[in-house]
């Protein structure tokens, strides 16, 4: 079996100004600070002499193959994406960057914020716009309802009760 795998499909190119300044900050420090680290790390390992039995110069390089190839991907996605600063022109229907609350089959509120790809896992209730669900429910408006179908095949119906734009004006 062989290394190659299949490409993923594009991801969004939006991301909120929060998700946006992570990512920056992120490239930053890994940049100006972790990477000169590393460096200083390899370059003493590096003096202690014999190379190929080093722990830590061997350790070292891997890590600053990591930092690089973190760095350029941060540099590249950082160039391609879209910031989105406002709300749309239409509060009452879902687009990126809504927090939705949806009410289920059982009357459980169930709150969500649509956020980029690159935002996923830094909040539990942020879901990416490319999710099935999200795609569900982009241009819908309140009182809605959608049909979502998890994973395991069991389809779940929803209600939208809530569409709610956090900026800052």
């Amino acid at each position: 079996m062989g290394r190659w795998r299949a490409p993923q499909p594009r991801s969004s190119k939006y991301i909120t100004v929060e998700g946006y300044e992570r990512l920056n900050s992120e490239l930053k420090e890994l940049w100006k600070v972790k990477r000169p680290q590393v460096t200083q790390a390899v370059k003493e390992a590096a003096a202690q002499g014999d190379r190929s039995e080093n722990a830590e110069y061997i350790y070292g390089k891997k890590q600053l193959r990591e930092i690089d190839r973190r760095v350029r991907y941060l540099a590249k996605r950082l160039e391609d994406i879209v910031v989105v600063e406002r709300a749309p022109d239409n509060p009452n229907m879902v687009f990126f960057g809504a927090w939705v609350t949806l009410l289920d089959e059982d009357d459980q509120q169930h709150c969500y914020r649509l956020v980029g790809a690159d935002e996923i896992g830094d909040q539990p209730d942020y879901i990416s716009i490319d999710s099935p669900l999200a795609r569900q429910l982009v241009k819908k408006q309140l009182n809605d309802e959608v049909t979502f179908t998890k994973p395991n095949g069991n389809e779940v119906y929803y209600e939208i009760v809530g569409i709610e734009y956090r900026y800052d004006k």
